[in-house]
């Protein structure tokens, strides 16, 4: 019988430290996305804070990380939980974590809104179906049923001309009906303040580092901001 070797994950932060953490954040996520082990390897935990100060938390999809200016994109409705949170207090965190590679970043900062022509162009690159589901759904509201939500769906299609009517009706093809963005729909930037890099070590002696900088108040700061970086143990 042979003898099996336990082998262990030996990858550590760089030294010295990079000047830009979300520079390898960004790599992180596109090796994260080469890799195919996940089937969503940009999801991402949003936490926010309504205003009695109760935090929530969700997983959403990170569409881009952006080194420069050092910010982070997400979309979601404006009129859901997360979105009324994030109007009220604009500020959240969010936490990749890529467990094949034995990887975490926590991100922390400030949000602001995407201008509307950047939320029309991303929108128009999504399926017919989820620019739908994206007028059908009063997001975080109450609804009666499940049946309710379907005959939503089926009523904003006939509303754009779409012969869809809901699940178990076959789908139409080659779709060419313009579905425009719903007014309460599109994304944020996370301008990030601090961030945690976290590579898991043999005995839960893991390797930890936290970047930090202070931004300008202007809309849009963070390009040439310098960051400020030290380990952390474990």
């Amino acid at each position: 019988m042979s003898n099996s070797i336990k082998t262990f994950w030996t990858e550590t932060l760089p030294h010295p430290l990079p000047a830009n953490p979300l520079a390898i954040a960004a790599q992180w996520l596109a090796q994260a996305r080469l890799d195919a082990a996940q089937p969503n390897p940009n999801s991402m935990v949003l936490a926010s804070v309504d205003s009695r100060g109760y935090p929530s938390a969700r997983v959403v999809l990170c569409k881009e990380i952006n080194s420069q200016p050092g910010c982070i994109l997400f979309y979601t409705n404006y009129r859901s939980r997360k979105g009324r949170e994030l109007e009220a207090n604009p500020r959240a965190a969010a936490v990749f974590h890529w467990d094949h590679r034995h990887r975490q970043v926590r991100v922390e900062g400030r949000v602001e809104l995407l201008s509307a022509a950047e939320n029309d162009a991303y929108f128009s690159t999504r399926a017919w179906q989820s620019r739908l589901g994206a007028w059908a759904s009063e997001q975080s509201q109450p609804v009666e049923s499940r049946q309710a939500l379907e005959r939503s769906v089926a009523t904003v299609a006939r509303r754009f001309g779409i012969p869809y009517e809901g699940p178990g009706t076959p789908e139409p093809d080659n779709i060419a009906v313009a579905v425009p963005r719903p007014p309460n729909w599109g994304g944020y930037r996370l301008y990030a303040d601090a961030v945690e890099l976290w590579v898991e070590g043999e005995f839960r002696i893991h390797d930890r580092a936290r970047w930090t900088r202070v931004l300008p108040e202007q809309p849009g700061g963070g390009i040439d901001v310098p960051w400020t970086v030290t380990r952390l143990q474990p």
